[in-house]
């Protein structure tokens, strides 16, 4: 008699653990998971989620580009809130409601729009009539000045010439020459009017949008935490929000104070140099200086030519654009600085990009607005995880950066140089 378990299973049999999970065999048609094929097709998907980041990317550039006769009195009218919105606060502890005050802060400030056209119509429209003639002494000058240019320009014009009418010979004299097709415009008084009608357009967008904005005050921000699901998302929300508004407007708020003060002060010395209608030069500096780098330069070229057709002296014409450039370093390297400190912390050459970018997308008006897209950018990469990667690109070098980096200097020896 054999011995058998209280199971009725043979005593040779193993103990099988009930509890473990059953594995099924491999059977004989069954192949061995591949790791290196296994890791290929993980590649593959990560490879793909590239390509859709890529595609996502170009389809956003694609609407923003086509999209800005719609985009920009919005984007315009967003920041005029952000720089407006502490005036509508202020008010409202005088107990102003919003909706009164953002009528009070909109007709204060078509005022202020309305009398400085009507102070500049004369002196742009006397720049305009007199615009042929004034290029022209301004070309005569400045073809005096480049003329030793000039001939180094044409003498190497006439060897190119003379090299390729040596190599290729003459033309025939029975060619016929190319008839030119010259496709007509649209007239400039086509033009002038739809420029202007959508110019009045933008305005007239962006007023009445800027109104609704100052008059609801935190509506759009309270029904977003409404609809978020969860706290954290609401406290990010939150937190984007406030610090977006706090950073864009204090930067607006200063910059145009600094724009100001340096206006006010081109237009004084423009005044104490003679120059036609310092007004005009003053708010031609506040409006350029918002525009980073390109503006104090279009300034500059700006001035120059204005002062070659106003003075018979070249050096007394360069005084001139030498004055502003003067001050636009004082204020960049001093004023700027101290009174923006590290607000917005921007890397300069993300921001030269960035301004390059805009003003490719939208034109000079994106120009005018890079900075603070730019700034508002880096904020949401600075709270969003999977992007603050790209918000630490788009920042200064902080304080410890800057110390790693003086360590790093320190601790790294000069190779002497190889004498062969």
């Amino acid at each position: 008699m054999q011995p058998r378990s209280d199971r009725g299973e043979s005593a040779l049999e193993p103990d099988v653990d009930v509890g473990a999970p059953a594995v099924a065999p491999l059977g004989a048609d069954q192949a061995v998971p591949d790791i290196d094929e296994t890791g290929a097709a993980l590649g593959t998907l990560q490879g793909l989620s590239t390509a859709v980041w890529i595609l996502a990317v170009l389809a956003v550039i694609y609407t923003i580009y086509f999209a800005r006769e719609f985009l920009l009195p919005i984007v315009f009218a967003v920041l005029l809130n952000f720089l407006l919105s502490p005036v509508i606060r202020l008010l409202s502890r005088l107990r102003i409601s919003p909706p009164f005050g953002a009528l009070i802060v909109i007709l204060g400030m078509l005022a202020a729009v309305g009398l400085s056209g009507y102070e500049l119509a004369g002196p742009v429209e006397r720049f305009a009539t007199d615009a042929p003639a004034t290029l022209s002494t301004a070309e005569a000058r400045l073809t005096k000045l480049l003329k030793p240019l000039q001939r180094a320009s044409k003498t190497a014009e006439q060897v190119a010439n003379a090299a390729t009418a040596t190599a290729g010979g003459s033309s025939p004299s029975g060619s016929a020459k190319p008839t030119q097709v010259v496709v007509a415009g649209p007239s400039l008084i086509t033009r002038f009017f739809g420029t202007t009608q959508r110019v009045v357009g933008a305005i007239l967008e962006v007023t009445i949008l800027l109104y609704f904005l100052l008059a609801a005050g935190d509506l759009f921000l309270q029904k977003l935490i409404k609809v978020l699901p969860g706290g954290s998302e609401r406290k990010l929300a939150v937190q984007i929000a406030r610090e977006t508004e706090a950073s864009i407007s204090t930067y607006l708020l200063t910059t145009s104070l600094v724009n100001a003060v340096e206006g006010v002060v081109v237009a004084l010395i423009m005044w104490a140099w003679g120059m036609p209608s310092p007004i005009l030069w003053g708010l031609l500096v506040f409006a350029l200086e918002f525009i980073p780098y390109l503006g104090a330069l279009a300034m500059s070229a700006i001035l120059m030519i204005a002062a070659l057709t106003t003075f018979d002296s070249v050096g007394h014409a360069l005084l001139v654009p030498g004055s502003f450039i003067a001050v636009n370093l004082i204020q960049g390297n001093f004023v700027s600085p101290i009174l923006l400190g590290h607000r917005l912390a921007l890397n300069p050459v993300a921001l030269f990009v960035g301004l390059a970018f805009w003003f490719w997308v939208w034109g000079i008006p994106g120009a005018f607005i890079a900075v603070p897209l730019v700034a508002t950018f880096k904020i949401f990469c600075d709270h969003i995880g999977v992007l603050a990667s790209i918000g630490e690109f788009l920042g200064q070098r902080d304080d410890e950066e800057r110390r790693a980096l003086v360590r790093v200097s320190v601790r790294t020896p000069r190779q002497a140089p190889r004498v062969s």
